[in-house]
């Protein structure tokens, strides 16, 4: 592949074992792995799409929901051009605690950065705690996508992916957020621990 015309960076929020890193790796490598570590601060992954002829490299960063980690997570808000919010739909704590995120993201990452809400576990829906329509009129009234997905079967995984990307591709000549030519990129290692998300 060429070097890509854009750098977009999302980052993927919400509380712990909502099934973030599930998600992604679902995504990423489009497989899944219902116990694995327990992301630590953050990690990320990197996928090369091809829109409209242009290359882009999409920067994905999963951060740790649990609060002890909230002070680190929230430098990887700045420069990103879409915010995945994630809740889980069998559990109403996940969804109620939405609102929050939305704020840390409107008050740490760029005014035009891309905002989306995501419902997982879309296998589960015999114990669904949010309703759809619950969770899509929320979406509406704030301005966010809204998507349900599965992690777990990929249900939606790619499209919702697949749609920020165009989202945010959509606004990349009128927006400087998280859209950036090729760069070099230093990561610190992550520390993972053992447990089950999703």
């Amino acid at each position: 592949m060429s070097q890509p015309a854009y750098n977009f960076k999302f980052i993927i929020v919400g509380n712990s074992a909502v099934g973030k890193s599930c998600l992604l790796l679902r995504f990423d490598e489009d497989r899944f792995q219902p116990i694995h570590d327990v992301t630590v601060g953050v990690t990320f992954s990197i996928k090369m799409l091809n829109i409209d002829g242009k290359d882009i490299k999409v920067q994905i960063w999963d951060t740790a929901g649990q609060e002890i980690f909230r002070s680190i997570t929230r430098s990887y808000y700045r420069d990103s051009a879409c915010a995945i919010i994630v809740y889980d739909i069998t559990d109403r704590t996940s969804y109620e605690k939405v609102g929050d995120w939305i704020r840390d993201v409107r008050n740490l990452a760029p005014p035009d950065c891309q905002l989306v809400l995501v419902g997982n576990k879309l296998d589960l829906a015999a114990q669904r705690a949010v309703q759809t329509n619950e969770a899509a009129d929320f979406a509406d009234q704030h301005n966010l996508l809204f998507f349900e997905a599965s992690a777990a079967t990929g249900d939606n995984v790619q499209k919702l992916f697949n749609e920020c990307v165009q989202a945010v591709f959509g606004r990349a000549g009128n927006s400087g957020a998280g859209v950036k030519p090729e760069q070099n990129i230093v990561i610190n290692d992550k520390k993972k621990e053992q447990g089950a998300c999703c």
